[in-house]
């Protein structure tokens, strides 16, 4: 900026940067539902791209995967076909649970699967020998003999690497350890098929025979897995690769068994208008048996990304900024008071300029230090004041085209299908829903930039990505801490001192509203719907874990019907939804604490704690007829859930 003054040079650039602290890095255009994409002709035209695009300033951020709700309100498992009558029903349960996920049907990446026979663990780290995690795996005399370790009281022993375990579980009698798996990570497992997301490696290994499960095949990833999703018997993947300015195409993902599957330009898409480009995301479809990639599209987006897939389409979104002249311009024509009429001129003519935003922003800056330069020092003193002033105001106002959320769609054949845009920024995966043809997308506005300006929205677009319908305004100050859409209605949770949970009526796409409202102490930050018109919700309140039951059967009065503060200070629920685990039929629910497993009954709208646990590190639960297999860190207990007897227990 040259010569122009160090406060002046605050206001300008850190006021841009306050506007977009809910995204990593400023973005050039404002990508509306009119835009579309385009595949690149060319590594130059790429190159270019990149050049007219803000990849230079850097993009962190994170990135999720989930999958979209659909009406069936319970996505606790659905029930295997009972085995027919004779020797087969000791030997094959007639109620299988599977992984809680959001879309019944398409299942999520986990660190337990079951075929209902067999039970799957990847426990995520390994321990180590003798007092520490678990007991020895030696005999500690002979490790002091052998000098593992000095002494019979101290266990300075090796760090065992951790392994997938594969267990016969099923009859309960017979459980023990089948197998090992040298590989460990988040798996779906396909038939016969055994898949581990091992961090830039993806293993499929054959368990036909479980007792001796035989890698088939393997990925090496040039990149890292974003989201997959196992969907009729195909695994739909996406994976995403740093851009390289000086080469972005063609790519390679991924390499199979020594095979490279090679992305040419001319297959990867990006907005024909330049937007935030610092990765190349690859979405591809392939046969779990085999490993083998059938169809594949690629498309440049920003790091900080969230995938959700229905049963439709995969939907990739991406948060950029909007264009911040534009915005200053808008504020400047409000203030002709302040601003000379000939400087908004040109600030104005330069909007329409065909050139990069670095150029503009360089530009933008002589136009504002020739102004400053032409005033004393007591005037630039008042103006560089009154411009704050005159921008917190404006920006508050004009909160939802700060930050945006771009949004790609592509069929399950792996083709573009459109793009389309909503303001403000997502949670994660359960802020967006698929239903009857709509997109329903829940955002918090205005986040990070000044204080007590932040709202919450909810938007629906139609087949063509176009908004529809909104309900603006809800929980000012505050931000979305959960999301659940359930047929046509959604239900919100935003949070800073109490939290409001929301019952939103979306029977009308084009007139959505809000229907009901609660305040209450503590947040929920995940909600599961345990019938039509009761929601659970699993927070914290006053440092505790809290389970909430609310009564939505009136949607605009819903009421707490019960709630229960475990002495716990975390759950691994408040970070996925994986570990939740509901039986319907003995109306409990499984959450894993700190310090063990529980099980609670909901009936008749009480919250009443069944069963505690103490198993270290408990992970998850799973059910097998009418045992409930509580699975931790080295050990499986199984209860009887008629009596909630323990009946067995398996160490590892």
């Amino acid at each position: 900026m040259r010569n122009i003054s160090f406060a002046l040079a605050a206001i300008v650039i850190v006021a841009i940067a306050a506007l977009a602290l809910t995204v990593p890095g400023p973005s050039p255009i404002t990508f509306t539902a009119d835009d579309h994409v385009a595949a690149f002709t060319s590594q130059q035209e790429f190159k270019e791209y990149i050049e007219a695009s803000s990849a230079g300033y850097g993009f962190y951020g994170g990135f999720a995967a989930g999958a979209v709700m659909t009406d069936m309100a319970m996505a606790e498992g659905a029930p295997v076909p009972t085995a027919a009558k004779g020797e087969a029903q000791a030997t094959e349960p007639s109620r299988v649970s599977e992984t809680t996920v959001q879309v019944l049907g398409i299942d999520e990446p986990d660190i337990v699967k079951t075929d209902g026979n067999h039970i799957y663990f990847s426990p995520s780290y390994g321990y180590y020998w003798g007092g520490g995690i678990r007991e020895p795996a030696v005999d500690i005399a002979v490790a002091v003999e052998e000098g593992v370790a000095e002494s019979k009281s101290i266990a300075p022993y090796p760090y065992e690497q951790p392994k997938t375990k594969v267990i016969d579980a099923f009859p309960v009698e017979d459980m023990e350890v089948a197998a090992n798996i040298e590989r460990t990570g988040e798996m779906l497992l396909s038939g016969d098929t055994l898949v581990i997301f091992s961090g830039d490696t993806i293993y499929g290994y054959d368990v036909s025979d479980p007792a001796n499960p035989e890698e088939k095949w393997k990925m090496e990833l040039d990149g890292s897995v974003s989201g997959a999703r196992l969907y009729q018997g195909k695994i739909y993947l996406v994976t995403r690769n740093w851009i390289d300015r000086y080469s972005p195409c063609p790519i390679i993902p991924l390499t199979k068994d020594g095979v490279p599957l090679t992305v040419a330009c001319t297959n990867i898409y990006h907005p024909v208008r330049p937007t935030d480009a610092s990765i190349t995301y690859n979405a591809m479809v392939f046969d779990p048996a085999s490993g083998d990639v059938e169809k594949a599209v690629s498309f440049v987006g920003s790091y900080s990304s969230i995938l959700y897939m229905s049963g439709n389409a995969m939907y990739i979104t991406y948060p950029y900024s909007g264009d911040m002249i534009e915005l200053f311009l808008g504020m400047m024509k409000e203030s002709t008071d302040l601003f000379p009429s000939a400087m908004i001129e040109r600030v104005n003519r330069l909007t329409g300029y065909d050139i990069s935003l670095q150029a503009k922003m360089t530009e933008f800056s002589a136009i504002v230090e020739e102004w400053m330069n032409s005033l004393n020092k007591d005037e630039r003193l008042r103006m560089e004041n009154e411009m704050q002033d005159k921008m917190t105001d404006y920006f508050t106002r004009h909160k939802r085209e700060l930050v945006r959320t771009g949004i790609v769609k592509i069929s399950l054949d792996m083709k573009i299908e459109g793009t389309g845009s909503v303001p403000g920024s997502l949670l994660n995966q359960f802020s967006l829903d698929e239903h009857e043809g709509y997109l329903r997308v829940a955002v918090t506005i205005g986040q990070g930039f000044g204080s007590g300006d932040s709202a919450n929205d909810v938007y629906v677009l139609d087949q063509n990505l176009d908004i529809v319908g909104s309900v603006l305004d809800m929980g000012l100050t505050e931000r979305i801490y959960s999301v659940r859409f359930i047929g046509d209605k959604g239900y919100v949770v935003t949070f800073r001192q109490i939290d409001p949970f929301y019952v939103l009526d979306l029977s009308s796409p084009t007139s959505p509203q809000l229907k009901g409202e609660l305040k209450i102490p503590g947040y929920s930050s995940y909600l599961h719907p345990i019938t039509d018109d009761r929601i659970l919700g699993i927070g914290k309140e006053d440092q505790n874990v809290k389970i909430s039951l609310f009564d939505v059967s009136d949607p605009s009065n819903p009421t707490e019907a019960d709630k229960y503060t475990l002495k716990e200070y975390w759950s691994d629920i408040l970070n996925t939804h994986h570990a939740f685990l509901l039986d319907d039929k003995h109306k409990v629910f499984f959450m894993p604490g700190s310090q063990g497993g529980y099980i609670f009954s909901y009936a008749g709208d009480d919250l009443k704690l069944e069963k505690a646990v103490s198993i270290m590190g408990a992970k998850r639960a799973i059910y097998l007829d009418d045992y409930m297999y509580i699975i931790g860190t080295n050990s499986i207990v199984v209860l009887d859930e008629n009596t909630w007897n323990e009946v067995k227990e398996l160490e590892f």
